[in-house]
């Protein structure tokens, strides 16, 4: 396997945990007997990037294998298999424009054109200023708000060319639109993925039964839920 090295990322480079960090590292690895360390390789991954800017050094990657008691192979296996891992520098907002069919046939080539036109650059680049990177992957699993994008952590569903560009220019200005409760942001005004005339089936029917976890629905906040599952 090759590494995506330079000049500040090559196994010789260091890399800790913050305390603040090193703290959720402990919190993780509580989750896991300690012979069964390995399971914990993923999430600790996923912090690392995050505390490195969204991008996955090999110092990073040589870390966490020590931590968990794995080989620097066997962490190197799990980064280069799940595409969640970046172990090219990416730009401040990371943006995943999804463009498998259902996506494809309600236009997402003409979101890719109105990104690449507004931010000057094709897909596979990262703007001059770091603040943009664009790719296009394949399924993002939000079909039915066709077509999408991902910014990071957070979708942006159901768009247009001028909705885009909104999403485009509050990112740039350090203010990307809020997700509904629903941990996602339909541009077009709907709720979660109810269709422009609202719930037209399934009215009716058994009663059901409470989640092992019922959440208030007048009072889920998507930033406190993503902080309580240590996504930053």
């Amino acid at each position: 396997m090759q590494h995506r090295k330079d000049e500040t990322n090559t196994p010789e480079h260091h890399f800790d945990f913050t305390s603040e960090n090193q703290e959720i590292v402990e919190t993780i690895l509580g989750k896991y007997p300690d012979n069964y360390k390995g399971s914990a390789i993923m999430p600790l991954l996923d912090l690392a990037q995050r505390q490195c800017g969204n991008f996955l050094p090999v110092a990073a990657m040589k870390k966490v294998a020590r931590i968990c008691g794995a080989s620097d192979a066997s962490v190197f296996e799990v980064a280069t298999f799940y595409t969640m891992y970046n172990r090219e520098r990416v730009g401040k907002y990371f943006i995943q424009l999804c463009g498998t069919t259902p996506c494809m046939v309600c236009g997402s080539e003409e979101i890719k054109q109105a990104i690449e036109s507004h931010l000057g650059i094709k897909t596979g680049q990262t703007t001059q200023d770091g603040m943009f990177t664009l790719i296009e992957v394949e399924c993002l699993g939000a079909c039915v708000n066709a077509p999408m994008i991902q910014i990071n952590d957070d979708f942006y569903e159901s768009l247009d060319v001028k909705t885009t560009v909104e999403v485009l220019e509050a990112c740039k200005k350090g203010t990307p639109p809020t997700l509904t409760k629903w941990g996602s942001l339909p541009m077009n005004g709907q709720i979660s993925c109810e269709g422009p005339q609202g719930k037209t089936s399934l009215l009716s029917g058994p009663e059901r039964k409470p989640f092992c976890r019922e959440l208030p629905t007048d009072k889920v906040d998507p930033a406190q839920v993503k902080q309580e599952m240590m996504y930053g």
